[in-house]
Parts: structure tokens; C-alpha cells; sequence
């Protein structure tokens, strides 16, 4: 049976040490300063906004909340973060996606200072992590890269399957393990016989959002597998893009869903926006 990357504890030790940088910065006078906006009423985004407030917290970086309402103009978001692209408090800003359809989101992610840009979704912030340059790396994707570091997966010459291409998650997942000399496949709807791919993988990385769509017998003997996916099946149950159980018989190291990936994501986040204070510190 595979060994499980427990996400938790991961994310636990990242933040001991996330919280003796902040000590450090509160020494010479500096609170490292998010704010997170949120546009809206969408329940699983309120969730994850008051997780976020409550890990600034734990960690001691300064949490700063705008929650607007749904009918919030495009024009009112755009001067709200310009306000705080000025403010010198606020060393990231976060505009919780998705946004309502009356905002283009694109136009609002590119209004982020590149230097404030903490969640790595700004083009000049995705063309530097492409050229091998990041200024800031998308909290998931670090996340899952410091997952295999973690377990000690050196990824040169090993074969990379990712599953899914959005610029969130497949993208800059692709475009990291390329930099640390990985022979990476991208896959996605169009893709033939996902099947054969997916068999091939030293390391399979599944972001799609399907349930279970990546079948356990698809996984090679051996191979490490990083589940990227959360998915809602019935009322309660959550269940990720790869057939967990099966794959497990597989596969000599796997992530869980819930408790792999998902812890990641907040701590890289909290992460970046301590890094934002110590280069504005300097």
C-alpha cells in the first residue's frame, strides 16, 4: 500500500516556520499584510476567506477583510485595489475567485500590483514563472512542488503526467516541474487515450475536477500520485480526480482527500506574503 503525503503536517511545520519569520519581521517593526476581498455571497468562497483569516492570524500576519456585495460595481473593485496597491500596510492582495459575471476578472487580477500579486495570477507574474524567474509561484502548484520535495522525489528525467491545463493548477504545475528537468505531458478533454498517459507517469498530477476520473489500475507500480482535486459527491462525502483506494495498491506514495493538497494551498499563501514583506523591507 502507498505511504501517505499527509498535507497536514506539512502545512504545520511550513507555518512554525512562516511564524518565526514574522517574529523576526515584528523585531525591526514589520507586520507582514494581506488583504483578501471578496465580492459576493458564494458559500464555499466564504469558507476558505474565514480559513484564510484564521491562518494570518495563527501565524501573525495582519488579515485585512473587504467583504462586498454581489452587486458591487467593476469600477468600485478597481478602486479599491488601487487603494490598496498605495497602501504600504498591505504587502499582498487577494481578490477571491470566482467573481460575479457582471466583473471581468481578468481586468481585475491584471489591476493587482505584480509585487502584491501573492496568489501568482497576474501575466507578468505567470510569464517570470515561465521563463524561470517567479517573483511569486501560485500557492497551489508550490504547494504541490513542496509536497514532492517534502517526500524527497528528485524529478529530473522522470516522466510527469498532469491532468488538466487551467492557469490556476496544470499550467504553472507543468512549467515548475519543467524547470526541475522533468519530462512533463500535459493532458486534458481533447486528449487521446488518457489511459496510455496516464500508465506511463513516474508522477501523476491530478487537477481536472472530476470525481475519480483517474481509474487506480491506470497507476503505475511505483509511481507517486498528487490529487489536486475536491470534489463534492452526495451531501457529504469529498473525493478527489483519482480513484483513491485503488491507486493506493499502486502507487508508492499518494495524497488523501481531503488533508493532501488542500492544506498547502493556504500555507504557500501565507508563505508568499511574508516573502512580499521582506523584500519591501529591505
Amino acid at each position: 500500500m502507498a505511504r501517505i503525503i499527509d498535507g497536514k503536517i506539512l502545512a504545520e511545520k511550513i507555518r512554525k516556520e512562516i511564524t518565526s519569520d514574522t517574529n523576526l519581521l515584528r523585531l525591526r517593526g514589520i507586520t507582514p499584510g494581506l488583504a483578501v476581498v471578496l465580492v459576493g455571497e458564494d458559500p464555499a468562497s466564504k469558507v476558505y476567506v474565514s480559513m484564510k483569516e484564521k491562518a494570518c492570524h495563527d501565524v501573525g500576519i495582519f488579515s485585512d477583510e473587504y467583504k462586498l456585495s454581489t452587486e458591487t460595481s467593476e469600477a468600485e473593485l478597481l478602486t479599491l485595489i488601487s487603494r490598496l496597491n498605495a497602501d504600504s500596510k498591505i504587502n499582498g492582495i487577494l481578490v477571491q475567485l470566482p467573481l460575479p459575471k457582471h466583473i471581468d476578472s481578468d481586468k481585475v487580477l491584471e489591476s493587482i500590483l505584480p509585487e502584491k500579486d501573492v496568489d501568482g495570477f497576474h501575466p507578468y507574474n505567470a510569464g517570470r514563472l515561465v521563463v524561470g524567474k517567479p517573483l511569486f509561484q501560485p500557492c497551489t502548484p508550490y504547494g504541490v512542488m513542496k509536497m514532492l520535495q517534502y517526500e524527497g522525489v528528485r524529478l529530473a528525467g522522470k516522466e510527469v503526467v498532469v491532468i488538466g491545463r487551467s492557469n490556476i493548477v496544470g499550467k504553472p504545475v507543468a512549467a515548475m516541474c519543467l524547470q526541475q528537468n522533468a519530462t512533463v505531458t500535459i493532458c486534458h478533454s481533447q486528449t487521446k487515450d488518457l489511459e496510455a498517459k496516464v500508465r506511463m507517469a513516474d508522477v501523476v498530477i491530478a487537477a481536472v475536477g472530476q470525481p475519480e476520473m483517474i481509474k487506480g489500475d491506470w497507476i503505475k507500480d511505483g509511481a507517486i500520485v498528487i490529487d489536486v482535486g475536491v470534489n463534492r459527491v452526495g451531501e457529504k462525502k469529498l473525493v478527489g480526480d483519482v480513484e483513491y483506494v485503488a491507486a493506493s495498491i499502486h502507487a508508492a506514495a499518494i495524497t488523501p482527500v481531503p488533508g493532501g493538497v488542500g492544506p498547502m494551498t493556504i500555507t504557500m499563501l501565507l508563505y508568499n506574503t511574508v516573502e512580499s514583506a521582506k523584500r519591501t523591507s529591505h
